[in-house]
């Protein structure tokens, strides 16, 4: 069965066209490389990985409770609305929300391909296009990660929520290349490893959190790519310049802070839609989550140097200044770490049903 049939509410068209005007700059110097980026390209192909090989796809999904997540990471649980339903329409709720994530994740996935193949015809340096090519297969990896887990796990596709369109669409529009990596690799993954985080630590299935795992430690080396070419770039710009991308950052904030209150979520299960989005807004999961994803993206904002009054201010209004000096090494060293022990726990696994075979 096509994507096409699994969708909630089909897109009409299936397809979304965006056009787009920017210069594609050829590189006649191929030896001009600094040694970070080149760092970060190198370990970018030492770490490929087959979606195919590396996941145990055989694992089933509890259709109750496909990721086998806590109902405390449902915005409208512990609600009134919560208390009302029975046990099948809980069950619901649990199926549509988690297929509703894993579906902006896919969405966010397929933008994040386009613009990272954007970002290798603009950016000017050929360091930067070297990595941005690895992050290229590396999204189309997660596309397919992704599409896989939801049509032959959850069976259950939602179109992409209009706050991540509207993202997506300012960053592809915008011919600027450093608009590409800070809507992209600042904001967009920054969000996407806030969400998958929350996702990863608390799953109980194996094979959701191991999916989700796999994509951080590829993320994580995203948002390094960014801060490494933006944080070099910034200082030459303007201070009209550097206003411009500080107005887009925190325009881009607004938007991802109101991004998963699951309003299509609600509609689609026919439940009160504003008393789901006030419970939703008011959960301890918003607050779990609007930390995470604050702590990933504040501390990168500050580091590239958009760090004007105009931004701390927005961002001590939306009460988010205090993430600013968040460990970021620290975080993405935990991510890949927490990777490598899913693969060492499969190996294990393996390595024992080989022995149990063999006797």
């Amino acid at each position: 069965m096509s994507t096409e049939e699994r969708y909630t509410n089909r897109p009409d068209p299936l397809k979304w066209d965006v056009t787009q005007s920017f210069d594609t700059t050829f590189r006649w110097e191929y030896d001009d490389g600094r040694d970070k980026l080149l760092g970060l390209y190198d370990k970018g192909k030492r770490l490929q990985w087959d979606a195919a090989d590396r996941i145990d796809w055989s694992r089933d999904l509890d259709p109750g409770n496909p990721a086998g997540l806590p109902d405390e990471v449902l915005g409208i649980y512990g609600s009134d609305i919560w208390e009302g339903l029975d046990d099948a329409a809980r069950t619901e709720v649990r199926r549509h929300f988690q297929s509703w994530q894993l579906s902006q994740f896919l969405h966010g996935e397929q933008g994040a391909l386009l613009c990272t193949a954007k970002i290798v015809q603009q950016v000017p340096h050929m360091d930067a296009k070297f990595y941005a090519s690895t992050q290229v297969i590396d999204e189309a990896r997660h596309v397919e990660a992704y599409s896989r887990l939801l049509h032959e796990k959850y069976d259950l596709v939602y179109p992409i929520n209009p706050y991540l369109k509207a993202l997506l669409d300012d960053t592809l529009t915008d011919s600027r290349w450093d608009i590409t990596y800070l809507g992209m690799q600042v904001l967009i993954e920054g969000v996407a490893l806030a969400a998958f985080g929350m996702i990863r630590d608390h799953a109980q299935n194996e094979l959701v959190s191991s999916v989700t795992a796999y994509v951080m430690q590829d993320e994580a080396r995203h948002v390094a790519f960014g801060r490494l070419a933006l944080r070099d770039f910034y200082p030459e710009l303007t201070q009209k310049e550097r206003d411009e991308r500080e107005e887009f950052v925190v325009e881009g904030c607004y938007l991802l802070r109101d991004r998963f209150l699951g309003d299509e979520v609600w509609k689609t299960l026919g439940l009160p839609l504003d008393a789901c989005k006030g419970a939703t807004d008011r959960s301890e999961f918003m607050k779990m989550y609007r930390a995470a994803l604050f702590t990933r993206i504040v501390p990168t904002i500050k580091d590239i140097g958009l760090w004007g009054p105009r931004i701390q201010k927005a961002y001590a209004d939306m009460g988010i200044l205090e993430y600013a000096d968040a460990d970021l090494e620290a975080l993405m060293a935990n991510d890949e770490q927490i990777a490598l022990e899913y693969d060492m726990r499969r190996r294990n696994v393996e390595e024992v049903a080989a022995l149990a075979q063999a006797s």
